[in-house]
Order: C-alpha cells, then sequence, then structure tokens
C-alpha cells in the first residue's frame, strides 16, 4: 500500500511537471509580454529535493523557445540580462550530444535573422560566449552553422555569419566546406538562380579570396555542365583558370577591412552605392531601434 501511494505521489509529480512545462511553451509560443514569461520560466517546481534553486527553465532553454517563436523581445532580455547563461549548453531534454549551444544552429533552422544577429552580437562582446564553430546541431557530420546556412538555402544568414567571423573554410567530417554544400545544391537543381542558390554561392564567395573545396575536380570533370550553371566567370575561377573577377576581387579586399564585431552595420554604412553590397542586407538590432 505505501509502495503505491509514493508511486502515486510520483506520477502527480510529474503530471505538475508537464503542466508547468506546456504552460511556459504556451505563453512564449503566444508572445506573452517578457515579464510574464519569466515569472512562469522561474516558478519552483516541487522536486522531492529540498534543493528550491531548480527551475523549469534555464535561460538557455528558454532562449531555444524564444527563437522558435520568433519572440524576439525575449531574446534580447535573455541574451542582455543572462548572456552566459543564455548561450550556455542546454540541459539533456534539449541536447544530448557534449557540444555548445544550439542557439545559432536554431536561428539559422527557423529563419530567425534578426535573433541571429542578437546572438552574434553578444557573442562579440563576451568573450566566453559559444562561437558559431562549437554550435551542436544534433549531428554527427561536424556541420556548422554556415554550413546549415548553405543546406537551407539561407544567403541572409550565410552573409550574417560570414561577416561575423564564421570561417568559409571549416569542413564537415567528409571534408566538405560550405561552399562545397551550396555547390552540390546548384549541380541538383540544374537551374542556378532558383531558391537562393546564386545567392549564397555569390556571399561565400565575397570572403573567400581563396578558394579550396572538395568538388573543385568534379568541376574539372564536367565543364560544360558547371560553365552553365555559374556563368564563365565564375567558373573559370573557382575551377582555378583565372583570378576572381574585377569586382568580386574588389569587394573582398573591402570587406576583409571590416570588423566582424560591428557587421552587418559596417556593410550598411560602406559609401560605396547599394548596388554594390550583397542583396538582402539583414535588418540589425540598431535599424530595429530606428525603426521604432
Amino acid at each position: 500500500m505505501a509502495s503505491l501511494t509514493v508511486s502515486s505521489a510520483a506520477q502527480s509529480l510529474e503530471k505538475q511537471r508537464m503542466s508547468f512545462s506546456l504552460l511556459f511553451y504556451r505563453a512564449v509560443r503566444d508572445l506573452k509580454p517578457v515579464w510574464m514569461l519569466e515569472d512562469v520560466r522561474t516558478m519552483e517546481t516541487f522536486y522531492q529535493e529540498e534543493d528550491s534553486s531548480l527551475r523549469i527553465y534555464t535561460p538557455s532553454e528558454a532562449l531555444l523557445y524564444a527563437i522558435v517563436h520568433d519572440h524576439q523581445a525575449y531574446a534580447q532580455y535573455l541574451l542582455n540580462r543572462f548572456t552566459d547563461e543564455a548561450l550556455a549548453k542546454p540541459g539533456e531534454r534539449f541536447c544530448c550530444c557534449p557540444s555548445s549551444a544550439p542557439h545559432l544552429a536554431m536561428a539559422v533552422r527557423y529563419d530567425r535573422r534578426y535573433i541571429l544577429g542578437l546572438i552574434l552580437q553578444e557573442t562579440h562582446r563576451t568573450p566566453s560566449a559559444p562561437s558559431e564553430r562549437a554550435g551542436c546541431f544534433h549531428t554527427e557530420d561536424g556541420r556548422t552553422p554556415l554550413h546549415l546556412a548553405c543546406e537551407l538555402l539561407r544567403p541572409e544568414a550565410v552573409l550574417m555569419l560570414l561577416g561575423s567571423g564564421a570561417s568559409p573554410h571549416a569542413l564537415d567530417h567528409n571534408g566538405l566546406t560550405p561552399l562545397d554544400v551550396i555547390l552540390e545544391k546548384l549541380r541538383d537543381s540544374k537551374e542556378a538562380n532558383s531558391g537562393g542558390r546564386r545567392q549564397c554561392l555569390d556571399n561565400l564567395l565575397l570572403f573567400m579570396p581563396k578558394v579550396h573545396f572538395k568538388t573543385k575536380a568534379a568541376l574539372k570533370r564536367e565543364p560544360e555542365l558547371w560553365r552553365e550553371l555559374l556563368g564563365e566567370d565564375t567558373f573559370m575561377y573557382l575551377a582555378g583558370g583565372s583570378p576572381a573577377p574585377l569586382v568580386l576581387s574588389a569587394m573582398q579586399t573591402i570587406l576583409k577591412q571590416l570588423s566582424p564585431a560591428t557587421f552587418p552595420d559596417s556593410l550598411h554604412e560602406l559609401p560605396i552605392p547599394s548596388s554594390l553590397k550583397p542583396p538582402g542586407l539583414p535588418v540589425t538590432p540598431r535599424d530595429r531601434q530606428k525603426v521604432v
């Protein structure tokens, strides 16, 4: 009888925890005010342990929900108020692999450009914040957020990550660079300009004065296919037959002078014609403040 009572109490406790979790999830999803979300997040659960510091969600876990539901005000609050904790590794229920927080990857996956910009700003302001290369993808192939941005055809995210210091030469476990990923996308589609593929490629090349990639041999094996997909100038450049086109070379030189800590604001402010700047420049937190 005593064991049945204990079991019933444990089940009741678990249901109560789940109800608190569901309450918080729905509150973030419904874009409730920040003060209300923090009240719910920090509500003590009825653990059997006496440690009353245990909470339903850490700032890191709360930030993941804010990213998924695009709660920009809550993401900004968490990053400003709990920078180190918000960008720390979440609990096992969110991330089971031994890596850093997946916040950048999540922002790329859900195309949350404004929150992505907030996270990138904080990683530069806070030296202890995890870098994008340490981000966890819940995969075992070693991809970085930049690989994912190319896989999902997110040209704005590609631009933001590269401008903030992401390496275009990073390798996954198959030895593929982000450039290899986007070239595979181009080859599979048979159409250079569909779905942002060409824009992703162009943004990558802006930050690659030297190109090293695994697919280079394929370009030489099928030159006619790649000439049609890339155009003569880009094909010759990637195949190693000619230097970078003059406009591309000039932009590569300019972009090398920009500080990753102030990107993309510094790109917006470049005193050059807008036609020469990468298309689809992301809205930055500072831009949002100007609009407001």
